[in-house]
Order: C-alpha cells, then structure tokens, then sequence
C-alpha cells in the first residue's frame, strides 16, 4: 500500500515515562504532528495511555485506597505494595481524576433496562444529613459568615458551647428494595424467643451515595431517579424513611407528586423512641426501673396507631404532677412531635403491610460513609478533595466498583484520545489508521 505525503507535517520518534505498579517505564512511539495540526500519538490511543504520568493501573490502585484511608496512609501503602512512589499531592489529584465520571456512570446505567436477579417487593427511599469539617472558605455562605465572626471566649482552650471547627453538611442519600416483613406492635416491643428468631430480609440492590456540593433537593432528585429505575413501571410499593426533617419531608413530597408517585411516607420509629426516653426522664429518675415500663407501654400504643392519644395523655400527667416549665419540657416536645408527624406514624399499617419502620441503612450509610472516613481527627478538608473521596467511597461501598472503573477507561479513551482523531484532517486520520490499525481501537490497561 502507498500511504499518500501529508504536507507540512512530519513523523519523529517520541518516548514518553509511565509510573507503573512495577515501577517506571518508558513508552516509545511514532508521533504525528506539523505546523497548525494538533499532535498524535497512535500507539498513546491504542493503549489507552493517561495525559499524565501516572497509569490507569495505579490510579485505580490509588483511587481504591483513599476510599478506604487517608491520603498519607495511601502513599505509604502505595510505596510498601508496589514498585511506584507517588506524592500526597499526586494522590489528591488521581483522586479527583478517578472521581469525575460519577454521575455519567449512574445516568448511564439509569438509562439502561435494569436485570436484577433478585429484587425486592418495596423500593425504599432514605435520606439524612452528615457534617463534615471543611476548611473556612469552603464553608456554605450563611455558615462561613458565621464561623469567621465567632470570636473565642479564652485562647487557650474552648468553653461551653463553642465548636472548634465548623461543618459543612453533606446530604447522604440511599435506595434499595427489600421484601415485606410483616409484624405486630406486640412482636416489636415485647418479643417471644420465637419472635426473636424470625429471619429479617435483608436489603437488595442497596446503593447509598452523598454529595457535598450539591443541594440536597438535588441529591434527593437522584434518588428518585434510582428508585424509578428499580421499578420504572411503578408496580412495586414506594416507600421513605425519614426523621421529621420538614425541608426533607417538603422534597419527597415534590417529587413523589412531579412522579405521579403513590409514596408512603415512614417516620422512622428509632427517632420516636429517642423522644419518649426523653420525656419518660421528666417523670422519673434515670435509675428508676418504672421508666422502661413508661416507655414501652406508649410505644405499644404509638405502633398500634395511637400516636395522638400518646400526646395528650403525657400532657395531662405533666399537667396533674404539676411539673414547672423546665421540668416538662421534653414532655412538651415529644407531644408536639407525635402531633406535628401524625401523618406518618400509622405504623399499625405499616407493619401490617411489612414496610420497614426504621432507619437503619440511612444511619448506617452516614456512619459508614461519612463519619469512619471523613470524620479523622484533625482533619479539615477542601471541598474538592472531600467530595472526590465521598464519590469513590459510595461506588466502593454500594458495589459498583468494576463496573465504575471500566466505565471511567472507556471515558478516558473517549476524552483523551478519541476526540482529538474526530477532529483530526482525514488525510491525516487515514494516514495513521493505515500506519497503525487503530481503528476500533483497542483498549490496552497499563499497569
């Protein structure tokens, strides 16, 4: 075959260093380039090469470990397991690199019909709030403001009430199905060994993910797209959990009615209990034995449906002992929460169509996700560096890892390597095909 002369440009010898996992290589290619022409490396788009130093190989290694430790921990787990020496810095930036193909990854595979071997029969939506410590400009606008006109009472340590850092919250989000597990009031506060041996359903398909720069009107939009996604056809029982939170609740409800969504919505009962425990310690002392008897005996009423009966008859014993303000406080308070939630605390339904009625994979999700990673003594993070680290500790923890990982290859062969041959002279693109048979290109994963 006779390759036609391009004019003005040229073809040279160019070698390039790779750090690998075994160590450093160099690459040795033909280079295409010329005056006005945008240079081309076919052999850097056969093997799917980065722009930068370091491979695919040990970004992924990289990316894997700072989901699980701290970037110091990363560098010095890097350099004892491989041939590779990388820099805090360096480990940062493969980070945010690793991380950036987050949500094409999950709009992609929305878009795509979804085959689960095992599903469950009611699709649960959870969302909740985690903080982070973040450094003061990365701080929301109203918080920022706040943090730098706060003044320390004493230098050498803080006093009561003061905070020595302060949070920026993150917007924790999980969907999963699960099949019904059908109980009564009596069977949850007063459970027979039997009771206590009955097999709970686990979780399936559970993805939890959390997000500090975006809204949480945005993060629980993303949440019901992945709860449509489990079942577009709307054919399963559409559930949230939630803890009271009116800005969370006012968002369901947006969204459940933009859907045309039939959602039921569960006040999750760990947060009522955490009430009554409350106002049972206005009536008696923390040692008392008769508390446990006080608390569990409202919490058989409020699951068999009797939450403003619960209400009122705290308030006309608050009343009749003649407690002080101060005194019925907590008592005030629960009543006003059993009132203010009513609406979704039928747990006597709920229970007898086997909804969950607590929630427990949220809480675990913001512990897990958040809390054993971002929550490291010391630590004040970038709002870009925590958000990255948050995006590949979510794709680690719901399961998602491979499929990501490949995902974001074929998405730095797309940006990388392909885009520039789109735009290439096609005297030019034919030359190098012809030369190099990169056409469809092979993607080669260096280590």
């Amino acid at each position: 075959m006779i390759l036609p002369v391009l004019p003005k440009s040229r073809c040279s010898r160019l070698s390039r260093k790779l750090t690998t996992i075994f160590g450093t290589v160099i690459a040795n290619r033909i280079g295409y380039g010329g005056r006005k022409i945008n240079s081309l490396n076919p052999l850097d788009a056969e093997l799917n090469l980065p722009v930068e130093q370091y491979s695919h190989g040990l970004r992924q290694r990289v990316a894997v470990e700072v989901a699980r430790s701290g970037f110091r921990e990363t560098v010095e787990i890097i350099e004892k397991t491989t041939a590779a020496k990388i820099g805090k810095r360096q480990a940062e930036e493969l980070a945010y690199k690793s991380a950036s193909d987050f949500d094409e990854f999950y709009r992609q595979q929305q878009a795509q019909s979804l085959e689960l071997k095992e599903t469950g029969e009611i699709v649960v939506i959870s969302a909740d709030g985690k903080g982070v410590v973040v450094r003061t400009e990365d701080l929301r606008a109203d918080t920022q403001k706040r943090a730098r006109e706060t003044s320390k009472k004493l230098n050498k340590r803080l006093t009561k009430g003061e905070k020595r850092n302060s949070k920026r919250m993150a917007t924790v989000a999980s969907v999963y199905t699960i099949n019904p597990f059908v109980r009564t009031p009596q069977q949850i506060v007063n459970p027979s060994d039997e009771d206590k041996k009955m097999k709970r359903p686990r979780p399936i398909g559970k993805r939890v993910w959390a997000s500090l720069t975006k809204q949480p009107e945005l993060v629980i939009s993303e949440a019901f797209d992945e709860a449509l996604h489990r079942d577009p056809n709307k054919q399963k029982r559409f559930c949230a959990l939630v803890d009271g939170n009116k800005t969370q609740l006012s968002l369901l409800k947006k969204f459940a009615k933009s859907h045309h969504l039939n959602l039921t919505i569960v006040l999750d009962i760990i947060h009522v209990i955490e009430y009554l425990w409350k106002a049972a310690f206005a009536f008696y002392s923390h040692t008392n034995k008769q508390v446990e008897d006080w608390v569990s005996k409202r919490l058989l009423l409020i699951l068999s449906g009797k939450s403003s009966s619960v209400a009122a008859g705290m308030r006309r014993s608050a009343t009749l002992r003649q407690l002080t303000p101060s005194q019925r406080q907590p008592v005030d308070n629960c009543a006003r929460y059993l009132l203010n939630n009513a609406n979704y605390l039928k747990y006597d339904d709920y229970l007898k169509a086997g909804l969950p009625i607590a929630t427990g994979v949220i809480e675990g999700a913001c512990r897990h996700l958040i809390k054993d990673r971002m929550d490291i003594t010391g630590a004040r993070w970038s709002l870009a560096g925590a958000e990255a680290v948050l995006r590949l500790r979510s794709v680690y923890i719901s399961g998602d890892w491979d499929e990501y990982w490949r995902f974001h290859l074929l998405q730095e062969h797309q940006r990388n390597h392909l885009a520039l041959y789109q735009g290439a002279i096609p005297l030019m693109k034919q030359v190098i095909q012809a030369r190099c048979s990169i056409t469809p290109p092979t993607l080669a994963i260096p280590v």
